[in-house]
C-alpha cells in the first residue's frame, strides 16, 4: 500500500486539512481534491473511485469527506481499514465535525495522521497507541514531579515545625513573668496561640504608671519657634474627618511603596466587628442516601475601641435543625442558657482589643437527607457510542443564596471533549485534569433547579465522584447576633458583621 495523501475536504472539494506522505506540490493536491467530487457516482454505494493514475478512498463525515489518495496498485482492503482508523481519529480532537472546528485543531490532526502513516506506508498502531504517542507522556517527567512534590511537602512540614517551636518559645517567655488566667487556649483551633498570650495580658488590666511631675519653667516670653499651633490645627482637621466617617490611615513619615499602593482598601467596619463563618463537609452516595454531613460554625468578635470593651451580645437562635452550641470558657454560660446573651463571667473585665476572639461555636452532624442544602442527582446511562449523562441539582434550603456554584464531573481521559446537550448555566472542559465543570453564578429560590446533559465515551463509574463548591453570604443554621449593648446601662453599641457559608468537602461518591 502506498498512500499519497490524507485529507479532510468539503463536498465541493475544498481542502481543509491535507497531509502528503510523498513529494507532491500544493497545486497537485488541490487539483486531485477538486476533481474528487466530480468523479463520485451518486447512484452507487461504493466508497472509492479511480482515475487513470490514482484511487480515492473516502468516507462521509456529515457535511465533509475523509479522503485517502492512493496508488492504483494498493490493496483496497488495507485502504478501507486505514480509512476507518483515520475517521475514528478525527472525533478525538474535534467536538463537532464542522469546517471551523477542523481548522482549529488542524495541527493536532496532522500529528495524529503522521502516527498512522509513515513515508506512504501504514504503521501497525491502534487508536489507543496514537493517543499515547500524541500526548507524549514522559515517565521521567512524572518521576521529577513526584520528587519535587515530595521536597515541597517536606519543606512545608519543616516550616510548620519551626513555627511551632517559635510559638512555644514565645509562650514560655511570656509565662516566665505572667501567670494569671485569661482568654488563653481552650476554644478550638481557630484562635492562634500568639493571640492567647495577648488576650491574657489585656484582661489583666495592669495598673497604669503614674505620670512623673514636670518641673516648672520660669515664666516669661520665649524666643523659641512655636510648632504646636500648626500641629494642633492638623490634629483638629484629622479629628473632623474622622467624625465625618473618613478612614484615616496612620503615616510613619515614609513615602508609600508600590507594594503598599497595590493593597486593597480596608473594609468599612465599626469598632465592634462580628464575623460569622460556617463550613460544611458532606458525603452522599450516587444512588441516594446521606453518608455524613457536618456543619461547623463560629462567631468571632473583634473590638477596636477600648470604650466598647465591656459589652454583651444578644444572640438570635432561629435554628430548628438540632445544632450543638458551645460557648468560650470565659463566657457566662448560665447567662447564655437563660437569656441567649454572650458576656464575660466577670462583667468588670473587657474583651481584648484588636484581636479576633471566638465567643460561640456550634456543630451540626446528621444523616437526614432533608437537611442537604443542595442535592445533586447524576444519572449516567450506557449507549451505543459511550455514555449519556444527565445531572441535575435542586436547592432544598430555599432561604440560602449560593454564589459561584461549580459542579465538577470527572470524564474519561483521552476520549475527547463531551458533546453538550441541554444546559442551564455555563460549562468548562479541562482536558488536563479531565474534568467537566458546570458553572452557575447564582442558585436561589428563583433558580432552585437546573440540569445538564452530555454524551462522551466511557463507563458509568467514570463520572464519579462529583464534587461541588460554592460560597454564600447567608447563614445555614440561622444563628445571628441581634444586638450589642454596654454592660452598664444596656446602651446599644453600633456594630458591623459579615457572614459566610463555605464548602470544606462536598462530594457524591
Amino acid at each position: 500500500m502506498v498512500l499519497l495523501a490524507a485529507a479532510v475536504c468539503t463536498k465541493a472539494g475544498k481542502a481543509i486539512v491535507s497531509r502528503q506522505f510523498v513529494e507532491m506540490t500544493r497545486t497537485r493536491v488541490e487539483g486531485l481534491l477538486a476533481a474528487f467530487p466530480k468523479l463520485m457516482n451518486t447512484g452507487k454505494q461504493h466508497t472509492f473511485v479511480e482515475t487513470e493514475s490514482v484511487r480515492y478512498v473516502y468516507q462521509p463525515l456529515e457535511k465533509l469527506y475523509m479522503v485517502l489518495v492512493t496508488t492504483k496498485n494498493s490493496n483496497i482492503l488495507e485502504d478501507l481499514e486505514t480509512l476507518r482508523l483515520f475517521s475514528r481519529v478525527i472525533p478525538e480532537y474535534c467536538r463537532v465535525l464542522e469546517e471551523g472546528e477542523i481548522s482549529d485543531h488542524c495541527f493536532d490532526l496532522i500529528f495524529a495522521f503522521d502516527e498512522i502513516v509513515a513515508l506512504g506506508y501504514r504503521e501497525n498502531v491502534n487508536l489507543a497507541q496514537i493517543r499515547t504517542f500524541t500526548e507524549m507522556d514522559s515517565h521521567e517527567e512524572k518521576v521529577f514531579r513526584a520528587v519535587r512534590e515530595t521536597q515541597e511537602r517536606e519543606a512545608k512540614a519543616e516550616m510548620r515545625r519551626k513555627a511551632k517551636e517559635l510559638q512555644q518559645a514565645r509562650r514560655d517567655a511570656d509565662r516566665s513573668g505572667k501567670k494569671s488566667p485569661g482568654f488563653s487556649g481552650g476554644f478550638g483551633s481557630m484562635s492562634s496561640s500568639s493571640n492567647a498570650t495577648i488576650i491574657t495580658d489585656t484582661l489583666m488590666e495592669p495598673e497604669k504608671p503614674k505620670a512623673s511631675p514636670v518641673p516648672a519653667r520660669a515664666s516669661g516670653p520665649s524666643k523659641a519657634l512655636k510648632l504646636s499651633a500648626r500641629g494642633k490645627e492638623v490634629d483638629d482637621f484629622v479629628d473632623k474627618l474622622k467624625s465625618e466617617g473618613q478612614v484615616i490611615m496612620p503615616t510613619s513619615g515614609k513615602r508609600p511603596t508600590e507594594a503598599s499602593k497595590s493593597l486593597p482598601s480596608p473594609i468599612n467596619t465599626e469598632s465592634v466587628h462580628l464575623r460569622c463563618e460556617e463550613k460544611i463537609s458532606l458525603t452522599c452516595g450516587r444512588d441516594g442516601g446521606l453518608q455524613n454531613m457536618e456543619v461547623l460554625g463560629m462567631i468571632t468578635l473583634r473590638v477596636a475601641d477600648e470604650k466598647n470593651g465591656r459589652i454583651r451580645l444578644t444572640i438570635n437562635n432561629g435554628d430548628k435543625k438540632g445544632v450543638q452550641l458551645q460557648t468560650h470558657p470565659n463566657v457566662d454560660k448560665k447567662l447564655f442558657t437563660t437569656d441567649s446573651v454572650l458576656g464575660l463571667k466577670n462583667p468588670d473585665k473587657s474583651f481584648p482589643l484588636n484581636n479576633d476572639v471566638g465567643v460561640l461555636k456550634w456543630r451540626l452532624q446528621t444523616t437526614d437527607e432533608t437537611l442537604i442544602p443542595l442535592t445533586i442527582n447524576c444519572w449516567p446511562s450506557e449507549s451505543a457510542t459511550g455514555c449519556d449523562v444527565n445531572i441535575e441539582y435542586e436547592l432544598q434550603e430555599e432561604a440560602l443564596e449560593l454564589n459561584d456554584v461549580v459542579i465538577s464531573i470527572p470524564v474519561p481521559a483521552g476520549v475527547g471533549a463531551p458533546v453538550i446537550g441541554d444546559l442551564d448555566g455555563e460549562y468548562r472542559h479541562d482536558s488536563r485534569r479531565n474534568v467537566l465543570e458546570w458553572c452557575l453564578p447564582v442558585v436561589d429560590v428563583n433558580n432552585k433547579t437546573g440540569s445538564l446533559e452530555f454524551s462522551v465515551a466511557g463507563q458509568p463509574n467514570d463520572f464519579f465522584p462529583v464534587n461541588v463548591s460554592f460560597i454564600s453570604k447567608g447563614n445555614y443554621c440561622d444563628i445571628t447576633v441581634a444586638k450589642v449593648c454596654q454592660v452598664d446601662g444596656q446602651v446599644p453599641v453600633r456594630f458591623s458583621s459579615e457572614t459566610s457559608f463555605l464548602v470544606d468537602k462536598y462530594e457524591i461518591l
